[in-house]
């Protein structure tokens, strides 16, 4: 998990377990396994994501349930400073600040209450409540000014910025940070992509044409839409998700691609050969796309050098959407004259 608040996963951990620690990196100097930001989820039992791994989580997960044992005040917190060196069997030669942030039934019920996209702002001194969103009482809180301005302007409408750590503290998004995904087609192939999708930073729909067609159970982190024809679902995705053509019609397939070509969309990948696409991209000229609009169809998709079988054709379009995700910052293509 990594930059901002997965409120998501948070809450689905606290439906499993009554308390839950949260492990984020402060910051880093050096070499570090993972930046700033980045943050996994610890309870008695289980955790899920990494800071890491190797003796850096071991020790950070090791005193996250050493406090989860302990009774605990609301908004417990605890810093830790962990140098990558001799002292944990470690070469890497840099340093990381830890923050364990404990939660249960007081900190659920505070979440419960947000309205709306509140950034998470709290100091990283144990005990205090967080600011309740950009209209918050910050003077209260006596939060320094760069907390201040920082609310403000999302009051006014600027972007959720990336976790910020100053002057004691912590400014950071809720909800992940993430690139939204539409996958068309749950046979093999859509199964494999959406088991190697599993941690990557993309919100994942899922369209097919009938229930039946997904396995249950659902993997936690696509969220599945069935209708009798999905290309009258590439509406309701918004102007910054990729898509992801894979089904078992072509006729579909082109329905699909007709639809996102005619409205923003960030990207459009085709599975196929060089046969398909170009017989598809000439279908798409005739059905009144311009040649700029219609040359943003990736087809085939991934890399091919990994073979066919449907988890490597799933590995390959993973590292694609992730350098296009990286590359392009959220840029849209958009529909002409839009």
């Amino acid at each position: 998990m990594t930059d901002g608040l997965d409120l998501s996963a948070l809450t689905g951990a606290l439906d499993r377990a009554d308390r839950v620690a949260r492990i984020l990196v402060l910051d880093d100097k050096g070499s570090a396994p993972r930046g700033a930001g980045t943050s996994m989820l610890v309870w008695a039992d289980g955790q899920a994501g990494t800071i890491g791994g190797g003796a850096l989580e071991f020790e950070a997960t090791a005193r996250a349930r050493s406090l989860l044992a302990e009774d605990a005040a609301p908004w417990q917190r605890e810093r830790m400073s962990m140098p990558l060196g001799p002292a944990l069997g470690q070469c890497c030669g840099g340093a990381v600040s830890l923050l364990i942030e404990l939660f249960g039934v007081a900190e659920r019920d505070w979440f419960d209450g947000l309205t709306g996209a509140q950034p998470f702002t709290r100091p990283v001194a144990p005990g205090i409540p967080p600011i309740a969103g950009p209209r918050g009482d910050l003077s209260a809180a006596r939060a320094p000014f760069w907390v201040t301005r920082t609310l403000q302007a999302q009051r006014e409408g600027a972007p959720a910025p990336r976790m910020r750590h100053r002057e004691g503290w912590i400014v950071e998004p809720v909800g992940r940070v993430a690139r939204p995904l539409w996958l068309y087609g749950a046979g093999h192939v859509g199964r494999a992509v959406v088991r190697v999708f599993e941690d990557l930073p993309f919100t994942l729909t899922w369209v097919d044409t009938a229930e039946a067609r997904f396995p249950d159970p659902l993997p936690h982190h696509a969220t599945a839409r069935s209708v009798a024809n999905p290309a009258d679902l590439v509406a309701d995705a918004p102007g910054e998700a990729l898509h992801i053509v894979m089904t078992y019609s072509h006729a579909l397939e082109l329905e699909i691609c007709h639809r996102v070509l005619s409205r923003d969309f960030a990207h459009l990948g085709l599975i196929g050969s060089e046969t398909k696409a170009a017989r598809f991209r000439k279908r798409l000229r005739a059905l009144g796309h311009p040649e700029e609009r219609v040359a943003a169809l990736v087809c085939p998709i991934g890399d091919r050098s990994l073979g066919k079988e449907p988890a490597a054709i799933a590995i390959g379009l993973a590292a694609e959407c992730m350098r296009h995700a990286t590359a392009s910052g959220g840029a849209a293509v958009q529909e002409a004259g839009g």
